[in-house]
């Protein structure tokens, strides 16, 4: 048995990719995108067909209700391949906008609709901003199911659980990127692997807490720089990982144990913790890793949106 198909034993695989053609080899169970997956994907010369037949049906649109419908048509080509769900993300220029997060996501579960795919299927990818939260909320409230984003912090999870959204998605790498580069020459790669590592330790907080307290939200591990942060996050509900970890994982016959223990949780002593407007703002305020990469990311994902919209607007 190889890791990949060990891990399955314990975790709940997701591919993390715009590349549809990628995926069935790795039979993941579910599937996420956001723009600069997609961005990449469209680059590809196998993805041209499929992005004009998308600007030549819709050509009289707004380029927003273009975007969406050329990320709903991705996400339907990916569903056709999975028995699981699709992540599909709103527009990162309204992670402060609660309204038009809303009504961005209202019209993306509508266009699934259209093409008959369940709202069950769908997780509506937001970033974890406060106002991104408060959406959430909303959305899980008229039954759209979120998959928060961009998450770096203890606090934005705490918020996500109260606010009762389906599923977060905090970045490892990311976390990771952020200490070593703060560390700089001092940084000794061994003292920080596998269950040392800052990305790893993040995930791990957030799956004994919401173990703890009973909080069902879903957590999947996100953005990971090597199969070693994957592994020892064995036992998370859910991990998405990019195709080339997922074939350095199915080319690999090494042992894999279980790292999170939901059980072992249950029984730690752990405080129960909540957070209103003023007491996250000042949490995140006062945590800067997480402060500066929820910014880059939001910063990234708006580049990688408007450069997508660049590319549609020139076919």
């Amino acid at each position: 048995m190889n890791q990949l198909e060990a891990l399955k034993q314990y975790t709940t695989v997701v591919a993390d990719t715009g590349d549809f053609l990628q995926i069935g080899q790795f039979r993941p169970s579910d599937a996420t995108t956001n723009p600069s997956l997609i961005l990449k994907a469209v680059k590809k010369p196998d993805y041209q067909p499929l992005l004009r037949q998308v600007v030549q049906i819709r050509g009289r649109e707004a380029m927003d209700r273009l975007i969406d419908r050329l990320l709903v048509r991705f996400g339907c080509e990916i569903l056709a391949l999975i028995p699981g769900r699709v992540s599909t993300e709103v527009d990162a220029r309204l992670s402060f906008d609660v309204r038009g997060t809303v009504e961005r996501a209202e019209h993306l579960m509508a266009l699934y609709q259209a093409e008959g795919v369940p709202r069950e299927r769908v997780l509506i990818k937001i970033a974890a901003t406060w106002e991104g939260m408060t959406a959430a909320r909303e959305l899980e409230q008229r039954g759209i199911h979120t998959n928060l984003t961009l998450l770096f912090s203890l606090g934005q999870a705490v918020v996500c659980g109260q606010m009762g959204v389906r599923l977060i998605s905090p970045f490892v790498g990311r976390i990771y990127d952020w200490h070593k580069k703060a560390l700089g020459s001092a940084w000794v790669e061994a003292d920080h692997a596998g269950a040392k590592d800052p990305g790893v330790q993040s995930v791990r907080q957030i799956f004994n807490h919401y173990k703890r307290w009973g909080i069902s939200t879903e957590i999947m591990g996100a953005s990971f720089r090597n199969t070693g942060q994957v592994l020892a996050l064995a036992g998370c509900d859910l991990l998405t990982i990019s195709p080339d970890l997922l074939a350095e994982l199915t080319a690999s016959q090494a042992p894999v144990q279980p790292a999170l223990d939901a059980q072992e949780a249950r029984r730690m002593d752990l405080p129960e913790l909540h957070l209103d407007e003023a007491d996250f703002r000042l949490a995140l305020n006062q945590d800067a890793m997480a402060t500066e990469k929820l910014a880059e990311g939001i910063r990234a994902f708006i580049a990688d949106a408007v450069a997508l919209e660049q590319l549609v607007g020139a076919v």
